[in-house]
């Protein structure tokens, strides 16, 4: 089984309730298990200012699907939650991104791992760290020296 990151995000459709349904549909893949979920939390979008705030989480599965066939997983997942993606960092209904698989580093035209920006987005590395506090990534860098950067963070945790 190999341990995978995925980032959440959802802006628009009740972003809440998108999120929810996207962590049960994961939890529905085959071979695959959540191990854990961060807290929920809105922020700023990344892009255009003139669109909601996000709700953004980190999930951590253990899955026997390869990086592609759980990529391939998640954007049925993404399309059949009604996918919206007007613009680049624009507005969402769902966003599943792969952040780490394991320790690799994976380049390749379909996924790139870890994630090419996790490292400066907030909302990635916060909910990273709520969940796994301890984890080295595979550049060797301890999340704990990355979160600091984030210490005085404006995100907010929803209930």
């Amino acid at each position: 089984m190999s341990i995978v990151y995925i980032a959440l995000g959802s802006n628009l459709n009740m972003p809440i309730q998108q999120l929810n349904l996207a962590i049960q549909a994961m939890a529905d893949l085959p071979d695959t298990e959540i191990k854990k979920v961060s807290s929920l939390y809105q922020s700023q979008p990344l892009g255009p200012q003139d669109q909601p705030d996000y709700v953004n989480a980190v999930a951590c599965l253990e899955t026997e699907l390869s990086p592609l066939a759980l990529l391939d997983a998640l954007q049925n997942i993404e399309n059949g939650q009604g996918r919206i993606r007007l613009r680049r960092w624009g507005e969402r209904t769902l966003d599943l991104d792969i952040l780490l698989y394991d320790n690799q580093i994976i380049h390749n035209e379909r996924l790139t791992v870890p994630h090419y920006d996790m490292q400066n987005r907030e909302f990635v590395i916060v909910p990273l760290y709520e969940i796994s506090p301890e984890l080295i990534l595979p550049d060797g860098v301890p999340l704990q020296q990355l979160v600091k950067r984030f210490s005085s963070h404006q995100m907010s945790i929803l209930d």
